[in-house]
């Protein structure tokens, strides 16, 4: 059996409710708390290619960081955003869990229904 990974801030209710969907089913859990550990370049363009997602399209748009750096600018390179990720994880869109090859952002909490 893989270890499912989740991205996991628990103070969040949607990552919380996530991690008791995973622990329901018995499965073998990495918990990746990354507000602590924080972010590597190489885990997020893991996670893009994943997802097949676009940086924004992980990203909190709704966060006072987000709009106080201005990062819905169209302007911005993938690389910027990404390198915006590594200072400020909290951008983050969370819950996300990883099996294998596969992941999900958990919102709602049943997509990650589809990867377990």
């Amino acid at each position: 059996m893989s270890i499912i990974k989740i991205y996991h801030n628990p103070k969040c209710s949607k990552s919380r409710e996530a991690l008791e969907l995973l622990k329901s089913k018995n499965l073998k859990i990495e918990e990746i708390l990354y507000l602590k550990k924080g972010l590597e370049e190489n885990e997020i363009k893991n996670l893009l290619q994943i997802l097949k997602a676009k940086p924004r399209e992980i990203m909190r748009k709704k966060e006072e960081e987000y709009i106080a750096q201005n990062l819905d600018n169209p302007n911005l390179s993938e690389e910027f955003l990404i390198k915006t990720l590594i200072k400020t994880p909290k951008l983050l869109e969370r819950p996300i869990v990883v099996n294998g090859d596969k992941a999900k952002i958990g919102r709602p909490v049943e997509n990650i229904l589809e990867i377990i």
